[in-house]
Order: structure tokens, then C-alpha cells, then sequence
């Protein structure tokens, strides 16, 4: 921001809001300058709201004078979303994370954007109620970026994703409108469905101050299976067959060999050299002997599929161990390579098994180890490739790799993202991915609430020319440290 105008309006919120809550020194810029991706860029300010109408100040001050506003929770995201591509404010709202109130006759929690997604869980549990949604992130993810992004996670296969538990929301539009839609009912016919509008909307349509969530009652038991498998292509194949069960699993979680090996300290067992994949799975409810006959179930359909070894957990701690390795995994791909993309396609279940086949046959094509694993429950995997980020040639070659893997699982009427969400790193496939008039649409709504375009610009939709035009550049046109942007 070099205007006078831009300058002013950062005077003005710095007079208004609390002491400190406006920064716009190097160390804050730098810290505020990425998400959990490569890139970088950065932002001019940095913005800690503590209140709805705080965020309603900065958002008409910014309009005024055209500044863009990037929202930001933990700054966990995986898709580029909370990078600050033109600079302006990062409006960082971990301080608004207020449990406001659990509402235990209706069902209901409701939370400012800043609350972890684990600290509700264990707030909530202990009234014996249950928030399903558990991104691998939950230690450190806020509620408000799981809405922005429609997070999931590995209980989706039984409890689907954030969106299904978003009951109310109150939401700031870009010159400060705000918007209190849905609520505590459960049921809500009246005229358009605006609430769900946001979710998913990655801070592009208006910013998230206050969440209402559905909570259920908490299962009262709960078992989990592991089942290990000559071949990853043999585990995808069971999938189908333990959802045929007449079991209805929590989770289907599937990890190959690279993320196993990586793992294999804490999941507590010794890996044999016929365990190529992982299927780790879990079966809950309030009747124990419905629960029990469930795991039964599931363990027998594994062995009938070709699993070479089948193991219940006998305790809790053995059931951590497990769900500690595979939270881990994402992570612990860090240490096999100096860089890691990792990319959230969904597919059909059925056709898990084919897509698996043809992250094989890209990584041949292109010479890069691709890990696979993810919640094969619900079709959603995360192929996640390791290279060098510095060594000449990778990322070109990188980028047509990631863009057959996009490819091939639109063909397989599939999605680019299942949980993490578009951002900058998949935006250039958007056209592909849902078609030309679907995204045009898409543009009109964003342009309906903010005209000025400044609500995380540069985000979910193509930049290229004709939408999807520049793909073969979509990785080395993004900004990071080292390309002079930051710095």
C-alpha cells in the first residue's frame, strides 16, 4: 500500500481499535506472510480484532480506500488461502476465541472464529455431547478456517464435514455489513440458503466472526481395527468390500508403505515386508455389543480381501498410538524430502482403486515418490509429493505431474479438493473442475458482495487467460521467499 489514503486508513484503525492490535513492523509482516504452503508474500499490516464490531471498522475503513483484506485463523492451511498476494491487511482473528456458550437443550455450541477445533471437542465431550468434524490439524486449526474451507477429516465417512454442522453464522460482507444468518433451530425453509454460501467461501465473500455449531450425543463406545496389506492397490480394493458389511465405520483410513515406514515408531508396530498399505478403521455407538459385532464385521471383510495381518486394539493407548501415527503423517513426510506438496483429490469410492493406479503410473511418468494415504472412506485422498524446491527443474516438473493428478481425478468424476480448499495452489484448474458457466456464476456472487474486490483477491478463481490457460505455469508463478517478494 504506497497511497495516502492507504496510509491514512491504517492511522485511523490504529486510533480505533486497542493499543497493539494494529502492527505493521517487519517482524509481524514476515510472521503474517504465509499459510502451512511455500509461498510468501508480504502483507503491509497486520490487524487483531477482538470483537464483531471491531472487524466491522476495519472492513469499511479498508473499503474506502481500496486496501485487500486476507482473514487468517492458525495459519494451518494447506492451499495457499491466508497468503496475502497483494499485500494490504491480514486480518488475524486467533484473539477472537471465545467458547461463548454450550447450549445443551438445543444441541448447539456457539464459538468465535479463534476457538481450536480440539479445545471445543474436549469442552464439549465433557457435557457428553460430540462435534464430529476432526481435521488432522485440530491441535492447532480454529473453527473459523475449518468453516472458510468446509474442513473434513477422518470421521467423515459417518459424520461428514464442517458444513454439516453449521447451524447459525454471523459474517462481516466487505464495507461492513453485517449478517446474522441461521441460528440455534435445526430446521430453516425460509428463502435462500445464504449461510452455506460462506461456508467454503475461503474469506472471499466476507469475514467469519461468530459460528453456531450442531453437536450430537457422544458415543459411548467405540473400536478400532488395524489391517495390514500386501499392496496398496489390494487395501484401496477393500474399501468397497468393508462398506458392504452392513457396518457403518467411522473411519476408513488408508496409508501406504512411504507413510507407514515414516510412521512406524509410533504406530507401535514392527513392519513386515508384506505390509505395503494400512487400513485403519473404526466402529462406534452407545450399544457395546452392536459396536463389538460392527469391528467383527469389518476385521472379517479385511481377511476375506487379502489383508495379511488383522489387529484390534486392545486399549486406549493402543488406540492413540495408532491415530497419533496416522495425525502424524503429513508432517513426517518432511523428513523424507526438503519439500512437500500435498494435494487433497476426492473421487467416487469405487473407483478408489484406479486412482491409486494412476498416482503410480504419474509417479513413474515423472520421477517423483508420491506418498498416498487419507480418509479412503469417503474417496478423499491426499497424494503428497516430495521433491526439492531448490534443485533446477523439479518444480516445472513438478507442476505437470500435480496437474495429471488434478486431471485424472476430474475424469474420474472427482474433485480437486475434498477438505483443504482451493486458494491460490489449485486455483487455475477451477474451469476444469466444475466447467466455464458454473465459474462464471461463481464470479458474479463473488462480484454481488464485494464489487471492489477485495475480500482474499486472487483466490479460488483463474488468473490465466480464458480460466484455465495458464496451468503450466500454476506452481512457478506463485510468490515464495527468494523471488524477491518477501523481504
Amino acid at each position: 500500500m504506497t497511497t495516502d489514503r492507504a496510509s491514512e486508513a491504517l492511522d485511523e484503525l490504529r486510533r480505533s481499535l486497542p493499543e497493539g492490535a494494529v502492527r505493521s513492523e517487519q517482524s509481524a509482516r514476515l510472521a503474517y506472510s504465509h499459510d502451512a504452503t511455500f509461498q510468501r508474500r508480504l502483507p503491509d499490516a497486520v490487524v487483531s480484532p477482538l470483537t464483531t464490531e471491531d472487524v466491522q471498522l476495519v472492513l469499511r475503513v479498508a473499503s474506502d480506500a481500496g486496501i485487500p483484506v486476507v482473514t487468517r485463523g492458525a495459519g494451518s492451511g494447506l492451499s495457499g488461502g491466508a497468503v496475502p498476494l497483494d499485500g494490504g491487511i491480514v486480518l488475524m482473528l486467533a484473539g477472537m476465541d471465545g467458547l461463548l456458550e454450550i447450549d445443551v437443550g438445543n444441541g448447539v455450541a456457539v464459538v468465535a472464529p479463534g476457538v481450536i477445533t480440539a479445545g471445543l471437542q474436549d469442552r464439549v465431550e465433557a457435557k457428553g455431547l460430540f462435534y464430529p468434524p476432526d481435521p488432522a490439524s485440530l491441535g492447532q486449526s480454529t473453527i473459523g478456517g475449518n468453516v472458510a474451507t468446509n474442513a473434513g477429516g477422518p470421521r467423515g465417512v459417518k459424520y461428514g464435514a464442517t458444513r454439516d454442522y453449521v447451524k447459525g453464522l454471523t459474517v462481516v460482507l466487505a464495507d461492513g455489513t453485517r449478517l446474522d444468518l441461521g441460528g440455534k433451530t435445526h430446521k430453516n425453509a425460509s428463502g435462500y440458503q445464504l449461510l452455506h454460501l460462506f461456508v467454503g467461501s475461503e474469506g472471499t465473500l466476507g469475514v467469519i466472526t461468530q459460528v453456531t455449531l450442531k453437536l450430537i450425543p457422544l458415543p459411548r463406545f467405540r473400536r478400532t481395527v488395524v489391517g495390514f496389506f500386501p499392496s496398496l492397490e489390494i487395501a484401496s480394493e477393500a474399501v468397497t468390500a468393508l462398506l458392504v458389511t452392513g457396518a457403518w465405520p467411522v473411519t476408513i483410513e488408508i496409508m501406504d508403505r512411504t507413510s507407514l515406514e515414516i510412521t512406524e515408531e509410533t504406530l507401535g508396530f514392527v513392519l513386515e515386508p508384506e505390509h505395503q498399505a494400512m487400513l485403519l478403521v473404526e466402529a462406534d455407538g452407545n450399544n457395546e455389543g452392536a459396536v463389538g459385532n460392527e469391528i467383527e464385521a469389518i476385521a472379517k471383510a479385511m481377511v476375506d480381501s487379502g489383508a495379511s495381518r488383522v489387529r484390534l486394539a486392545r486399549n486406549e493407548t493402543e488406540r492413540d498410538l495408532l491415530w497419533r501415527a496416522r495425525r502424524s503423517v503429513s508432517g513426517a513426510l518432511g523428513q523424507l524430502a526438503p519439500s512437500r506438496l500435498g494435494e487433497d483429490i476426492v473421487v467416487p469410492r469405487a473407483r478408489i482403486p484406479e486412482m491409486i493406479l494412476r498416482i503410480r503410473e504419474i509417479s513413474k511418468e515423472y520421477r517423483f515418490p508420491i506418498a498416498v494415504f487419507g480418509h479412503a472412506g469417503d474417496g478423499n485422498l491426499h497424494p503428497t509429493f516430495l521433491f526439492d524446491l531448490e534443485k533446477e527443474g523439479d518444480l516445472p516438473r513438478l507442476e505437470r505431474a500435480a496437474a495429471s493428478v488434478f486431471r485424472e481425478a476430474i475424469e474420474l468424476g472427482g474433485a480437486i479438493s475434498g477438505e483443504h480448499g482451493i486458494g491460490t495452489l489449485k486455483r487455475e484448474f477451477m474451469e476444469e473442475a466444475v466447467g466455464p458457466d458454473t465459474l462464471e456464476l461463481m464470479r458474479q456472487i463473488k462480484g454481488l458482495f464485494d464489487p471492489k474486490g477485495i475480500m482474499n483477491p486472487h483466490k479460488i478463481f483463474p488468473t490465466g487467460p480464458g480460466g484455465s490457460g495458464a496451468v503450466d505455469n500454476f506452481l512457478t508463478s506463485l510468490p515464495r521467499l527468494g523471488d524477491g517478494t518477501v523481504g
